[in-house]
């Protein structure tokens, strides 16, 4: 036992600082949980401990997220015993962004940005903000976990020059827009898709000028092509899956898009959500991993990579008032089903079910390493200059 300073709120709280995960050997295979019903190969687990595992969309806990303000609680109040089971995880950065907008967007930015600064100056033995590409190497050999600063809409940019003030508070990518029109660009479910406007591509200039991740996940179609002419720098699909696997879903990407995104010199990261994976049952995680084989026959294995857009533990473990009101959020369109996740995908150790997926698959370490991480790294790396 240790003691370490736990929240914002300037108290001391005991926490356990022992293994949280400790593998059982057996027959070059390991058991990671008691309930466990499949075991993990060495090679899986050590492609996962030994490779930089970047989830390009992924909170670090989505019931604390949407429960903790609505009960005068901090929803990033982590102890350090939770800080390292989501560690245990094998996932070494993190992409939390959420989608803000409407009015008092900027303020609702500045707190978000500010919040998150304050979670990593709290626990600087365990979070590392990840700003640059020397930061990308520091991450590789130190034993915390890598924060990028994001979000899922551009709204809080109100002026040009608020691009750059939003990058020293430490933003370091942003999606143009969240399924829906804004001053920028048109989101996914809209009606219509007219494309980047003009402030828009003054927004994506003033990205690229410094060094801000252009995201399109949810974009519409026009925008994302858009995005592709409009910026000198790699544009970034953080989470998002491929529309000829799952035909007319509106958060997938044309075969066109993740094409020109390859020749930029960018990477897609694919989603677990299950109705953006597949129209129709079974969904599996072999469904999800054609996702990722699909990519690669278009673009190569240098191209892909993962965005799960989910927490450790999935949609379907949210409380159901919760549930139910995440999902009366989106237009008919999502074509929600009864689940959200994808089994495998669903759980702290999902990257392992994923490279046990991708070892059956046949693909080589060294390939698997750049679909856990590899990818994006590059692509920021070259981003961020």
């Amino acid at each position: 036992m240790r003691k370490t300073k736990l929240n914002r709120r300037s108290f001391l709280r005991t926490g356990s600082m022992g293994a949280l995960a400790v593998p059982l050997i057996n027959f070059n295979r390991f058991h990671f949980f008691a309930d466990q019903a499949l075991p993990y190969s060495t090679r899986a687990v050590d492609l996962v401990n030994s490779s930089l595992v970047i989830d390009m969309l992924s909170l670090l806990d989505m019931t604390r997220f949407f429960t903790a303000p609505a009960q005068g609680e901090d929803p990033l109040k982590f102890s350090a015993a939770e800080l390292q089971n989501i560690k245990a995880s094998g996932i070494d950065i993190f992409h939390p962004a959420v989608g803000l907008g409407g009015t008092g967007v900027r303020e609702a930015s500045l707190q978000f940005f500010g919040a998150y600064n304050g979670l990593v100056a709290e626990h600087p033995e365990y979070l590392m903000r990840i700003d640059s590409a020397a930061d990308l190497e520091k991450i590789r050999t130190s034993d915390k976990m890598g924060i990028i600063l994001g979000l899922q809409n551009s709204d809080h940019f109100e002026q040009v020059a608020d691009v750059k003030r939003f990058y020293q508070l430490g933003q370091r990518i942003s999606q143009l827009t969240y399924n829906t029109q804004n001053r920028i660009a048109s989101g996914s479910t809209d009606r219509i898709d007219g494309g980047i406007s003009d402030y828009g591509a003054r927004i994506v200039a003033a990205m690229n000028e410094v060094g801000m991740v252009v995201d399109v996940s949810h974009c519409g179609d026009r925008t994302t092509l858009d995005a592709f002419e409009l910026s000198t720098q790699p544009v970034l699909i953080t989470h998002s899956n491929c529309r000829a696997l799952a035909p007319g879903h509106p958060r997938c990407k044309t075969d066109e898009a993740i094409t020109k995104m390859a020749a930029q010199g960018g990477v897609m990261g694919i989603t677990a959500v299950r109705n953006f994976v597949s129209n129709s049952e079974p969904t599996t995680l072999d469904s999800y991993i054609d996702h990722i084989d699909h990519v690669v026959r278009l673009t190569g294995i240098e191209h892909v990579g993962i965005g799960t857009d989910a927490d450790l533990n999935g949609y379907d473990d949210l409380p159901p008032a919760i549930n139910k009101s995440l999902r009366a959020g989106y237009k008919d369109s999502y074509a929600f089903r009864e689940k959200i996740d994808i089994e495998g995908m669903d759980h702290p150790k999902k990257m392992y079910d994923l490279t046990e997926g991708l070892i059956r698959r046949g693909y080589s370490d060294e390939h698997i390493r750049l679909i856990l991480g590899g990818n994006f790294a590059r692509a920021l790396a070259a981003i961020w200059g």
